[in-house]
């Protein structure tokens, strides 16, 4: 389906029903599978045949999930995990070990922040933290030979910082190093980052993938683009794994997916639910659609919040005199998402009583679902931060993030309009 528009591929990719079949995927709530030749589970544990034989590595209705997400993001395999924090973690650990280490944007998602600024370090893998603005010879000073990947966001979360691609791809090229990308809050419809150069891409599926925030998930793709084949800086993807009798990951057509799978999916387990990924699944039939209704309501919104006087600053690329329009029309062209950032004139007291006086917009831990929701990063998702990580984060004590849903335009502006007069 790869010649297929993405709105086409958001309905029909990923399952393909023979006559008979049900006509969407169903979900197989089975932990195991039976075989009747003891040969045929042989080869499927020594990774020579596809199929399933435990749900901890593959299930075919997560499969169907996989299949529709690499799809959109023209990939050449998806692994669904049970979170989208757990699909970075997955993602680092295939190519990183105690010794090494990665290059990531400080300013990304505060969950991720602390897994690579507090846990990593604890299994012996150092993160070492850019300014996605600065320039590519100030964050090249980082990578060294134990340099395993650079980790970035599409739209930073919640500092709406857009990436500059082709400066990251560049020094990834340069020096040899996979590309990561966090593409949740683009998605494929909006943002396809392996056209920019990414190698890795990385969702949590429980946000506009699956867009009704019942489902916990992530999702990790393999692009497809990247040769590990005889690079020293991936010696583990050349030589032997005993624990599949000597297999060369960097000679199977897709290695970094396969590694991912046998060796991390298998040690770890954590791996998305059937029903989660048969919930996310029919949630993605509408992810098109959805984009751009978010887009184009929250281009209204801000537009309205950047005119309020109550508000001192507001981040969304689509703003004409926003510092990321320019990249944004490059990157992001036919919408630039729902999730914006905004600040309230005066103390982090006003914040809170604009967001308790919301009556439509709900205050909640997520973004990205069909629902408006606000949160204040600074006291939740990245309170654990120092002051200064905060700063590095883009996340002032004033700032106030705003996911705008697919409600009625005029609606949303109304509840926002009412909560600011009470400030």
């Amino acid at each position: 389906m790869e010649n297929y528009k993405p709105d086409t591929l958001c309905v029909q990719a990923g399952y393909s029903p023979k006559t008979g079949e049900a006509r969407i995927p169903p979900v197989v709530q089975s932990t195991t599978f039976v075989y009747e030749k003891t040969q045929d589970m042989a080869d499927l544990f020594d990774l020579k045949s596809d199929g399933y034989f435990y749900t901890r590595l593959a299930n075919p209705t997560v499969a169907a999930f996989e299949g529709k997400v690499a799809a959109l993001e023209g990939g050449v395999c998806g692994i669904g995990c049970a979170s989208g924090m757990s699909a970075t973690a997955l993602a680092v650990f295939t190519v990183a070990g105690a010794g090494d280490n990665i290059l990531s944007s400080q300013a990304v998602y505060g969950g991720t922040y602390n897994l690579f600024s507090t846990t990593l370090p604890k299994l012996g893998i150092e993160c070492r933290f850019f300014d996605p603005d600065a320039p590519a010879e100030e964050i090249e000073k980082l990578i060294d030979d134990k340099t395993r990947m650079i980790f970035t966001e599409t739209v930073a979360n919640p500092a709406i910082i857009v990436l500059d691609f082709e400066k990251i791809n560049a020094i990834a090229k340069r020096h040899g190093v996979l590309f990561a990308v966090d593409n949740t809050l683009a998605t494929p419809v909006l943002c396809r980052p392996k056209e920019w150069g990414a190698n890795i891409i990385i969702h949590s599926s429980s946000k506009y993938l699956d867009g009704h925030a019942a489902a916990l998930g992530g999702m990790i793709i393999d692009a497809g683009n990247f040769d590990f084949k005889g690079k020293a800086r991936y010696a583990q993807f050349n030589t032997p794994d005993e624990s599949y009798h000597g297999l060369v990951y960097a000679d199977l057509p897709v290695a970094f997916g396969t590694k991912c799978r046998a060796q991390m999916m298998r040690d770890f387990g954590a791996i998305l639910s059937p029903q989660n990924a048969f919930l996310a699944y029919l949630g993605c039939d509408t992810l098109a659609l959805r984009m751009e209704r978010h887009s184009s309501n929250a281009a209204k919104v801000a537009e309205y919040l950047s005119k309020h006087p109550k508000i001192e600053w507001i981040l969304h690329p689509s703003l004409k005199d926003n510092k990321y329009n320019a990249l944004a029309k490059k990157y992001l062209p036919n919408g630039q998402g729902g999730m914006m950032s905004f600040g309230i004139k005066g103390t982090v007291e006003k914040c809170a009583r604009f967001m308790e006086a919301l009556k439509l917009i709900t205050q909640e831990t997520h973004v990205a679902d069909v629902r408006s929701c606000v949160l204040h990063p600074a006291s939740t998702t990245h309170r654990q931060l120092s002051e200064e990580d905060l700063v590095k984060a883009g996340v002032p004590h004033n700032l106030i993030r705003l996911s705008v849903g697919i409600e009625n335009p005029d609606d949303i502006i109304a509840d926002l309009k009412q909560a600011l007069e009470k400030v």
